[in-house]
């Protein structure tokens, strides 16, 4: 079992939302209908981030 050990886990947070950003990808490329994944499709999953990340703002293009 692994321990923290009283750290506070800034990295620990960056590694669980590389992996969730990673996941979220997968997803989106099991539901694509191509071989590959288009890159306008990865901006929007890697973009629209709900918890005020990079997509927090106006979309490119936008404004």
């Amino acid at each position: 079992m692994a321990s923290t050990g009283g750290r506070s886990g800034g990295h620990d947070d960056a590694a669980l939302d590389e992996i969730d950003l990673a996941g979220e990808l997968m997803i989106a490329a099991t539901a694509s209908s191509g071989d590959r994944l288009p890159t306008e499709r990865i901006d929007e999953v890697l973009l629209d981030r709900p918890d005020g990340g990079p997509a927090a703002g106006p979309a490119r293009g936008e404004g």
